[in-house]
């Protein structure tokens, strides 16, 4: 079984933990059950199914039962934490303790570049950014930037960049961009999103009042639909999407860094 720090849902850690019990003996989900105390033998299958959250009374009960102590449990208290946050802030706190107790055991944190590249707006910046300011320091490049980030924060993305094999430091203050690509798969990194999202939709209410028209494109359309009509909305704006990306890969002159923003949203409950 993989070490708990390589886990953040703590049903699959769960899961796993039933799966190899199950392999080595006759073991059941009752039998799980008694072993962390409750009476309904189903419990925990259903916890792991998704149909119902491991109360917080529950936590000892089951990581006792997992034989958990000292970091390993207090990462799966706070794993259950992250799991069952409804409020993105919480999640954020959960997910930075989760990372902070998984670096102080010098364990593998899965997806932890990944969270941060996206948690921030400066790293997709300067990502682009920097390979087109060869030598430039980053308070350089942190004046070039229409928002408002400090050479610090541009510094610290560098780091970030390069640490994540984003970035490929060629010379003294001299960047290109690696052919990896940015992926994650765990319930973290649509949290990150989220928060780069609500960034980058402020910085384009801001570029309404700051750039000239002839430098920016707002626009917006408000209609009815039907599901039908919103799913072919949807694939349509995908394959937009994906032709923008493909014009963008042409270009060899690169000289500013855009931000192009797809947004379609409900404005009404359906009637």
């Amino acid at each position: 079984m993989k070490p708990i720090t390589e886990y953040q849902d703590y049903r699959c850690y769960m899961q796993d933990f039933y799966e190899e019990r199950k392999r080595k003996s006759a073991f059941t989900w009752r039998e799980f059950s008694r072993m962390a105390d409750f009476s309904s033998p189903s419990y925990l299958k259903l916890v792991c199914d998704g149909k119902t959250s491991l109360s917080r009374v529950g936590v000892p009960k089951v990581a006792a039962a997992m034989g958990l102590a000292g970091f390993e449990l207090t990462y799966f208290e706070k794993m259950v934490e992250f799991g069952n946050a409804k409020i993105d802030a919480k999640k954020k706190a959960c997910f930075e303790e989760m990372t902070k107790i998984a670096k102080e055991q010098n364990a593998r944190v899965i997806d932890s570049d990944t969270f941060a590249y996206y948690e921030s707006a400066v790293n997709t910046i300067v990502r682009e950014l920097a390979p087109l300011m060869p030598g430039a320091l980053p308070l350089e490049m942190a004046r070039k930037i229409k928002h408002t980030f400090t050479a610090q924060q541009v510094r610290d993305s560098l780091g970030l960049l390069t640490k994540a094999n984003l970035l490929q430091e060629t010379g003294v203050n001299e960047y290109r961009q690696t052919d990896r690509v940015i992926s994650g798969s765990t319930e973290a990194i649509p949290l990150a999103l989220r928060s780069l999202n609500r960034e980058m939709i402020d910085f384009a209410r801001e570029a309404i009042e700051n750039v000239d028209p002839r430098e920016r494109n707002i626009s917006g359309i408000t209609m009815g639909v039907d599901a039908k009509t919103f799913e072919r909305i949807n694939k349509e704006v995908d394959e937009f999407r994906r032709r923008i990306m493909a014009i963008a890969s042409e270009c060899e002159n690169i000289d500013q860094v855009y931000r192009l923003n797809l947004q379609f949203f409900p404005l009404t409950e359906k009637i």
